[in-house]
């Protein structure tokens, strides 16, 4: 059965006020970081045109890329990695998050998206899973990376996703 978790008191989120990561973070969480850093423009966010997958080949599984649309702002999966359609146990690519996750609005993940958008900034969070899926994973940890064709308007946001079981594994 589905359940939903609401926000965890003791939920980290979003990076330190100098930009960095918490020292805590998983290692791929900083090497997608350290990519879209890499790949950003002098000027403007980096867009779309400027991710190259065949950087980060290793990390493909577990990206969820979601195009931002409208005003207020939607948000439709453009793509899925392998590692996320097990874990969400089907293929979500073209589907509305807010159709999938009818608790998405006013949820922390919500959140997280609409604050990615308005500062332009990459926003980390580790805790339990804030919307309705089938798995039972102790905490997951992600990261939102905004991005944006003509370098000042977020179209779409890179999701790095990871699931932590009891165990603490990482997927």
């Amino acid at each position: 059965m589905a359940r939903g978790h609401a926000a965890e008191p003791a939920a980290q989120s979003a990076l330190t006020d100098t930009g960095k990561l918490p020292a805590n973070c998983h290692e791929n969480i900083r090497q997608i970081v350290d990519y879209w850093v890499s790949i950003h423009p002098d000027s403007g966010l980096p867009g779309r045109q400027h991710f190259d997958p065949l950087e980060v080949p290793k990390m493909l599984s577990n990206i969820r890329l979601l195009d931002v649309v409208g005003d207020p702002p939607r948000f439709r999966i453009r793509l899925m990695g392998t590692r996320l359609r097990e874990f969400f146990g089907a293929e979500q690519t073209g589907s509305w998050l807010d159709v999938l996750f009818p608790n998405l609005d006013g949820s922390i993940t919500h959140t997280e998206l609409l604050r990615t958008i308005e500062t332009g900034q990459p926003r980390w969070r580790r805790g339990k899973p804030a919307l309705d899926i089938e798995k039972d994973y102790l905490d997951m940890e992600r990261v939102y990376l905004p991005f944006a064709r003509d370098g000042r308007n977020v179209d779409m946001i890179l999701t790095y996703l990871l699931c932590i079981d009891s165990a603490g594994n990482y997927y």
